[in-house]
């Protein structure tokens, strides 16, 4: 089996890591000091030769760890390495401890190729599941140039790699390195004109990537390398190899052909010779058949369509990022936009605002309701001009952003937005969704300075009494520093969440950073009042996931739960609850809204989170048998303390053995308890009075929620001939329908049933099938009928618009996506003032994918589109298809990457879940099939070859890094200027830059160096390749390897 030793040994060895941990910790410590007061002397490498021996002898370490400690950034120095530090290096090889795996691990975790690559999002995917710190070094390279010429030789030499399981180790990361450098070469490839990067960094990974070549190709032609991965528990290493040769040797094919064509060589015809006889010809078939189907597919000729960009197009992308929890993420719009308009700024800026107001308008007649038209109306004036904004920084005389606001308005249907006029007109039909907007939009858009005051009175065409916020435009580090001062302040901020004067944006980003400044500093009073606050205002949460990720939120809030301790002169414990349940209810009100799993919430160890074991199991009991003696004694304190009147309540001494975590998760067996209680006559009806004033109170109150959500559960049941549900009923009327008390109970109390309407619904409508003569169903539904509108922003439909969809004659739910589809197609082709744009939500897509899959509703997509070219509309009906296919998905989305970010910080593996098959990839599944669908539906392969290609030409940059959103119009408007004036983008060195061809007049193969023959598949370097040529003249790199003995 390969086993990471590194990995088992770096935290004290199996079993030992725990016991040992105050001990590990001093060693560390001690060693990191020690580097500091040698670099910080300049100590010379003889000395420090000496003394590291001293050092080791009292504080022994591992390997990696040692690696680990002298090749990371430091908080005071993390620009680039000492150049002491490669000397260092060498005194540590020479005694043993480190050695060739140690040093790649640690130099591959730290390197700044992590950083270029980030830049432009372009991070491999071995990176995402590595183990990664905070801080990279901001200029690795010419250390790692010098570190990989050196152990270059010590493998030349044989002192490298002296055992199989460090050859194996070396191998998994020379695999992780390729994939490295693969990402940071196509990251610099993107910033063409250095937006991201200084030119100098990319001549210096060049040179750092030479000297990697020639430690692969030594690597490559080692005999123990190359018998260890001969033998049959090496697969999962040839593997990585492979794939990560793949991809890397393309890279360097421009300047350095005669190399990558050796190691082509070695991945297609020596790794494979490692594999089992009976199986070689079964890998060879698919890996030469995908070749040939991605050949296919780039030499498929199909006729050209032009392509427009149609009113319908960017309609159908906002309206699927904002038909969930919102997706507006800036840096991925502004991709999409790039891409999608090719810096049309003009074009963009117009079709953003229009399609912005078309989103609203169908809301509005639709009767989306108050959830959705508030959500989109703040999105239109709050969010919308921040991105005017950006858009602006790459608008020249004569455009500015006045002319394409001003074009916008004229094409914005009056009868949708009427004038002020127009408002107090008895014969419109006013609606007050979009009474004003207009004018609101204008005023925001005056407040982030895209057009003067003066201007507004011209562009409404009529007088307007409507002024600009008297306090101006909000700064958010403004704001922050108003709420630490004065924590009233942070609830006046949460009552401005409902405005629309364009300031909002600021206040929910202030908001977030409060959240967490007061989880940091533990200010669990302030939170309190702040989390109330946010709780009870679901619409709000939508408005601020408008302008930050929930998990910015919600991994501070989570963190904070979980790690929640008593105080050890805890005096009274009602408050800690008190305090908690705040704080936890604001997690269940995200969490539940818009159904988030724990990556979305920030919790990086789930099966250690109280947070993540509440959402799973918290609404499940457990029986008696099961629980624990300490569970079984807070179960009956607790019993004992709401339901006896005369136990004196619940005391101190209650709270304080039974934390509040233990409290929430014992809450469903508590329940599960009362129910069989009361349904037995064991409680009687005042007792359970009681036990439910208790639960009233607000300390209390958020225990509700996995409560309710129990009950729910086991209304769906058959239990007890109906004996269990009818106590599970009487105890939801006693919560319900008897107002209990104070006011602000009762309004925690009300965010309780926005969070569980939705589920306690289904459970009550169950019942009612199950007893259709019972009374007390009804009254329980009208008690929460306003919450059950604000319970869910999932994007899943109603049953009423499932059954409209499926009984859609002529074929159902396909049918239906087809007359959507036409709908759009029949509005871009005439996009006429006044048109109201086609009925859509993207529900109806989101559903079809779920019900009958990615790939039969892609089919339906494409007929569709062959029968509209045919109709003459190819071009409108490409675009349509195009957005369809692109446009975001809240159901079925990747692990945020902060998270990612945050499982690397913490050093821990990354476990990415199984999302369901894109519209995307079905297409470029069937795109690939273009060979056999040509024989017998020509037009249909050309359309789905087309489609692939415009579907990943919009697709293809990243997400823009966020430190790049500040000047995002001018990197496009650069951008462009470069694809004008044909600038060359090649990854491969070129002739003024680090040649990878390492060509030389003295030829000499790798046996000179014994290490390898052609009986062992090695590679036959010829003069063209010679590696070590140039390595024995003096001045040229000798001193780069001298010295280095891993032995």
């Amino acid at each position: 089996m390969e086993t990471d030793v590194d990995m088992i040994m770096a935290d004290g060895g199996l079993g030992l890591g725990l016991r040992n941990a105050p001990a590990l910790f001093q060693a560390k410590r001690e060693w990191a000091r020690f580097l500091d007061r040698c670099i910080s002397s300049r100590l010379d490498p003889d000395k420090f030769d000496t003394y590291v021996c001293l050092l080791n002898s009292k504080h022994p370490l591992t390997s990696a760890s040692i690696a680990d400690i002298i090749l990371r950034p430091q908080p005071m120095n993390h620009e680039s390495l000492d150049p002491r530090i490669p000397r260092y290096i060498q005194a540590l090889a020479s005694r043993k401890l480190i050695d060739t795996p140690s040093i790649l691990k640690a130099l591959y975790k730290y390197s700044t190729s992590h950083v270029q690559a980030q830049k432009t999002s372009n991070i491999p995917s071995e990176t995402s599941e590595g183990k990664t710190p905070s801080l990279r070094w901001g200029s690795s390279y010419a250390a790692e140039e010098v570190i990989f010429y050196r152990l270059t030789k010590a493998v030349a030499l044989g002192t490298g790699i002296t055992k199989p399981s460090d050859a194996l180790e070396v191998c998994k990361l020379m695999a992780k390195w390729m994939a490295l450098f693969t990402s940071a070469a196509a990251a610099f490839a993107q910033d063409v004109m250095g937006q991201l990067q200084n030119p100098q960094s990319k001549d210096e990974m060049e040179a750092a990537r030479a000297a990697f070549v020639m430690l692969l190709l030594g690597i490559c032609e080692n005999q123990i390398a190359l018998s260890s991965l001969s033998r049959p528990f090496a697969k999962a290493t040839r593997r990585a190899l492979s794939e990560s040769m793949a991809s890397f040797i393309p890279s360097i094919i421009q300047g350095a052909s005669q190399i990558a064509g050796r190691l082509e060589l070695f991945r297609t015809e020596t790794l494979a010779s490692f594999e089992p006889a009976d199986k070689k010809k079964d890998d060879i078939i698919p890996i030469m058949s995908e070749i040939e189907t991605t050949m296919a597919l780039d030499n498929f000729v199909v006729p050209d369509l032009p392509s427009v960009n149609s009113r319908a197009g960017l309609y159908i992308y906002l309206n699927a990022a904002l038909v969930g929890r919102p997706l507006i993420d800036d840096a991925a719009l502004f991709s999409y936009l790039h891409n999608r308009y090719q810096g049309d700024i003009q074009n963009t800026t117009i079709d953003l605002i229009l399609a912005s107001f078309d989103v609203l308008a169908n809301a509005v007649f639709r009767n989306e309701g108050q959830q959705a038209t508030h959500l989109l109306r703040s999105y239109l004036i709050n969010k919308l001009p921040l991105l005017l904004a950006t858009l602006a920084t790459s608008m020249y005389p004569p455009l500015s952003a006045q002319f394409c606001i001003t074009e916008a308005l004229n094409q914005v249907d009056t009868n949708a937005f009427p004038t002020l006029s127009a408002m107090f007109d008895d014969t419109h039909n006013n609606n007050t969704f979009t009474d004003s907007v207009r004018q609101d939009f204008c005023f925001a858009c005056c407040l982030h300075g895209l057009i003067p005051e003066s201007s507004i009175e011209g562009l409404l065409g009529e007088i307007t009494y409507q002024t600009l916020p008297q306090a101006g435009r909000y700064v958010k580090q403004n704001l922050v520093e108003e709420c630490t001062g004065d924590p009233e302040r942070t609830q006046r901020l949460i009552g401005e969440l409902d405005n629309m004067d364009g300031n909002v944006g600021a206040v929910c980003q202030a908001l977030a950073e409060m959240i967490g400044r007061l989880c940091n500093n533990k200010e669990t009073m302030t939170l309190k009042l702040l989390c109330s606050q946010l709780a009870k205002k679901p619409l709000a949460l939508d408005v601020m996931l408008l302008f930050d990720k929930p998990i910015t939120m919600l991994h501070p809030l989570c963190e904070l739960l979980d790690n929640w301790r008593y105080e050890e002169d805890q005096g009274e414990y009602q408050p800690v609850y008190e305090e908690f349940g705040s704080v936890l209810l604001l997690v269940l009100a995200f969490a539940n809204r818009y159904n988030l799993s724990f990556m979305e919430l920030g919790i990086l160890r789930p099966s250690f989170s109280f947070v993540a074991k509440l959402l799973n199991i918290g609404h499940v009991y457990k029986p008696l048998e099961e629980c624990t003696e300490q569970e079984k004694g807070h179960l009956g304190g607790w019993i004992q303390g709401l339901f006896d009147p005369e136990s004196g309540g619940l005391a101190d001494e209650l709270l304080s053995s039974c934390p509040p975590q233990d409290f929430y998760l014992l809450v469903p067996t508590l329940f599960h308890q009362t129910v069989l209680a009361f349904c037995t006559n064991y409680l009687d009806e005042e007792s359970l009075k009681t036990g439910v004033e208790y639960l009233a109170n607000t300390f209390l109150l958020p225990a509700l929620v996995p409560a309710i959500i129990y009950m729910s559960n086991q209304l769906w049941v058959e239990l007890n001939h109906g004996q269990e549900h009818k106590a599970v009923i009487r105890i939801l009327q006693l919560i319900l329908l008897t107002k209990q008390g104070s006011s602000e109970a009762q309004t925690m109390l009300s965010s309780v049933v926005n969070i569980i309407a939705v589920p306690l619904e289904y459970g009550l409508r169950s019942y009612q099938r199950f007893d259709p003569k019972s009374q007390a169903v009804e009254p329980l539904l009208k008690a929460m009928r306003d919450n059950l509108r604000l319970s869910r922003r999932t994007a899943s439909a109603t049953t009423n618009e499932l059954e409209a969809w499926c009984s859609t004659p002529n074929g159902s739910l396909s049918a239906s996506v087809r007359h959507t589809i036409q709908g759009f197609v029949s509005w871009s082709v005439h996009p006429g003032l006044n048109v109201m744009p086609t009925s859509y939500t993207h529900r109806q897509i989101l559903s079809a994918a779920q019900m009958i899959g990615a790939k039969r509703l892609l089919r339906v997509i494409l007929d569709e589109v062959k029968a509209q070219t045919e109709a003459g509309n190819g071009s409108i009906a490409h675009d349509v298809a195009t957005a369809l296919i692109c446009a975001p998905d809240v159901t079925n989305l990747p692990p945020p990457p902060k998270f990612v970010h945050l499982m690397e910080e913490a050093n821990l593996p990354m476990l990415y879940p199984q999302l369901r098959v894109s519209l995307r990839t079905a297409l470029k599944w069937e795109a690939e099939e273009c060979k056999t669908i040509q024989k017998t539906d020509l037009p249909a392969a050309e359309i789905a070859v087309r489609l692939h290609r415009r579907v990943e030409a919009q697709m293809l940059v990243p997400p823009l890094a966020e430190s790049m959103l500040a000047n995002l119009g001018d990197a496009l408007a650069v951008a462009d200027i470069a694809q004008g004036v044909g600038v060359g983008v090649g990854v491969g060195a070129d002739d003024t830059g680090m040649n990878l061809d390492l060509g030389g007049g003295g030829g000499a193969d790798m046996g000179h160096l014994g290490v390898g023959d052609a009986g062992h598949h090695g590679l036959d370097f010829g003069a063209a390749d010679d590696m070590f040529g140039g390595l024995g003249n003096p001045g040229v790199g000798a001193d780069l390897l001298d010295g280095w003995d891993l032995s």
